[in-house]
């Protein structure tokens, strides 16, 4: 097995980009990197799609001292199920991607400066959705002189990318592998980020998405991003790590109001660190994207239709975030179509998040969906 080389952040540009509402902005700029080489023809390029709050960071290190390699580093790197020694995989930070303060994370939204005026953006910033983001996607694989890719595949709102491109550009998926995702977004789930924004409109610092010039609502989005921590986290795994441990050992949760148990306390504790290094507004943005989402904008059963890849499904029977009876109807109007689909569950005590931590376990089913 070769040795893995160190990851190179890259930046893509657009002059101009016209969203899906019909507004143009000017100085688009995402983040990318890229793993193995693009081989002679350009036929060997795979597109990972990152979720919610992830980057473009799938695999490998930035240094050698990192502590963690990129979240699907199990099965992509030179041997692995996705192995760079034959595929040239890329990714690249969305739009409105949510870490803003990463300072390896390029992306344009509404903390960005406007070019017209030289501030932020804030609630000017227009509505963006999961076409938006492939479509820039689609500029920068094109860029590169890639005309189709051999597979295009991500985790949860990855997994929505992924649905997109193969419908929205069935020519260009020669696969597609959705991982703890649906081809739509249902009551269900539109219902639930709007409970992850909610904190974040109720901070008086939100002040309707312009805060720039003063003091972020930092609060609110640490308990966003403490909503959305719990709910991709099964139950088996909450309780087995925390039980009914107080915060503070030999402090009674029953006390006084402020007694607290430890599950509260460590997630509170980091839904304020990774306050820090995110963007209320960009959450926001993220979760309404999400909402919206129906591949190709079609209803599912025309969505699947228009697709034309063979698609591998993985999911978790016991996913809070994407439900399986939500992933079932995708998998059921795909092979109505008449689609060519393969469907994987795989364990774990996450739940949702296994889906990204604990991807090894599929590593065969991807190697022979994506080789054969």
């Amino acid at each position: 097995m070769a040795q893995e080389p160190l990851v190179e952040k890259r930046v893509f540009q657009l002059p101009r980009f016209t969203t899906q509402s019909g507004r143009t902005l000017k100085d688009v700029r995402i983040g990318w990197e890229s793993y193995g080489r693009l081989n002679a023809d350009k036929s060997n390029a795979v597109l990972i799609c990152h979720f919610f709050s992830g980057t473009s960071h799938a695999a490998g290190r930035y240094a050698a001292s990192d502590a963690e390699a990129g979240y699907w580093d199990a099965i992509i790197g030179p041997g692995k199920a996705i192995d760079t020694d034959r595929w040239f995989v890329l990714s690249s930070d969305t739009l409105v991607n949510l870490n803003t303060g990463d300072p390896r994370v390029t992306t344009t939204g509404p903390a960005s400066l406007d070019p017209e005026t030289g501030r932020a953006y804030g609630p000017d910033f227009p509505v963006v959705t999961i076409a938006d983001f492939v479509a820039v996607q689609k500029a920068l694989v094109e860029s590169l002189g890639i005309t189709r890719l051999a597979m295009v595949a991500g985790p949860s709102m990855g997994s929505l990318q992924t649905y997109e491109w193969a419908v929205s550009h069935p020519e260009m998926v020669g696969k597609a592998m959705a991982v703890i995702g649906a081809a739509e977004a249902d009551a269900q789930l539109i219902g639930w980020l709007d409970v992850w924004s909610a904190p974040i409109r109720l901070d008086p610092n939100w002040n309707g998405g312009a805060y720039y010039d003063g003091a972020p609502p930092e609060a609110g989005l640490a308990r966003a991003l403490t909503a959305m921590t719990l709910q991709a986290n099964h139950g088996d795994w909450v309780n087995a790590t925390f039980g009914r441990r107080p915060a503070v050992e030999g402090t009674d949760p029953a006390s006084a109001l402020s007694a607290r148990f430890q599950v509260q306390s460590v997630l509170d504790n980091a839904g304020e660190l990774r306050a820090r290094l995110c963007d209320a507004n960009h959450f926001l943005y993220l979760a309404k994207a999400n909402q919206l989402f129906v591949a190709g904008g079609r209803s599912l059963e025309d969505a699947m239709q228009r697709l034309r890849a063979p698609l591998l499904v993985i999911s978790h029977p016991r996913d809070l975030v994407f439900p399986e009876a939500m992933v079932l109807r995708t998998v059921e109007a795909a092979r109505a179509a008449g689609r060519v689909v393969t469907h994987l569950n795989i364990e774990g005590k996450r739940g949702h998040l296994d889906g990204v931590m604990s991807m090894k376990q599929a590593e065969g089913a991807i190697r022979a969906f994506l080789e054969g």
